[in-house]
């Protein structure tokens, strides 16, 4: 096992499964950071191991001054903290389905090490199937389902991650550190889907009358639409009621900006532009509810049977 990993639990659940995600270069909507700190408050899950930062990152770059430093905190004169980075892992579950949630800052060097120790807690840890998270910004209607792009580590993972309503990507360019991971899992014999939400964006800087731009910070559409196939996928049941309420408030303020720059500048048509935009846009749902349905019955059934012998 890698030293760079430092594991102090290991649970026992009979299933294991893991999410991953990180401070990283594919972070729209806080979708690889946001999403594993929220699900790590909402389950109350507990540090079980770390990696440790020995090798991963830099100090600084010539001709920056604090872009990749550690924050340093001084009261009177004593350093009281001191804020590095930090890849943890945590767990939450029973002695039948547990989840492990991993959350890390990329790391700047020695990615072979890093990813290494990685998939070396995993296995340590029986991990069946590692979940990978992602988030890219795009031109699309903030009020319709985000598009989810999908990968897999082994061939044979094909046929099911393709009935999670997402887009099989194409692209050919700098890997991000999901992507990276997922090419070395496969070569591992390990499963990895990776799942990457396309989260709105709308450059207004070239108009001057605006001179803004809407940004989504905190995507809780895209987190919840990759929550749901999550639970589907994995069969988990994590309650996404505070995420439904989330979404309709996020909703709601975006609407409340996009009539701020309309008023702003009328002539410039920005509701008009949106709604184009959300015309032309054809929405792809996930609600396999028939599949949810016919699960819980076969449950039932299961758990009627075993109560009679």
């Amino acid at each position: 096992m890698s030293e760079a990993l430092d594991l102090w639990e290991k649970p026992k659940a009979q299933e294991i499964n893991m999410i991953v995600g990180w401070r990283q270069w594919a972070d729209a909507g806080s979708m690889s950071s946001g999403l594993p700190q929220y699900l790590i408050q909402q389950t109350g899950a507990h540090q079980i191991g770390t990696i440790k930062n020995d090798g991963f990152y830099l100090f600084q770059i010539p001709g920056t001054h604090d872009l990749v430093r550690p924050v340093v905190k001084f009261s009177d004169g004593y350093p009281e903290s001191i804020k590095s980075q930090r890849n943890e892992f945590y767990y939450t579950g029973d002695d039948r389905f547990g989840l492990v949630i991993f959350l890390g800052d990329e790391p700047h060097l020695d990615i072979e090490r890093y990813s290494t120790a990685l998939l070396d807690a995993a296995q340590a840890l029986n991990v069946k199937r590692i979940v990978s998270l992602g988030g890219v910004y795009g031109e699309l209607p903030y009020d319709k389902e985000r598009i989810v792009s999908g990968s897999y580590s082994l061939k044979s993972m094909k046929e099911e991650i393709s009935n999670l309503a997402v887009t099989f990507s194409d692209y050919h360019g700098g890997a991000s550190i999901g992507s990276y991971i997922c090419k070395r899992a496969g070569e591992r014999d390990m499963e990895l889907v990776g799942l990457y939400a396309f989260v709105p964006t709308y450059d207004f800087a070239n108009l001057r009358e605006l001179g803004n731009s809407i940004r989504i910070e905190n995507d809780f559409m895209a987190w919840l639409g990759v929550m749901r196939r999550i639970n589907y996928m994995l069969k988990m049941r994590f309650d996404l009621d505070d995420l439904e309420q989330k979404t309709k408030r996020l909703i709601e303020t975006v609407e409340a900006k996009v009539d701020e720059l309309d008023s702003v500048a009328p002539q410039l048509g920005v509701r008009e532009f949106l709604q184009t935009l959300s015309d032309e846009f054809v929405e792809t749902t996930f609600d396999p509810l028939d599949d949810v349905w016919e699960d819980e019955l076969r449950r039932l059934f299961d758990d009627s049977d075993s109560t009679e012998s």
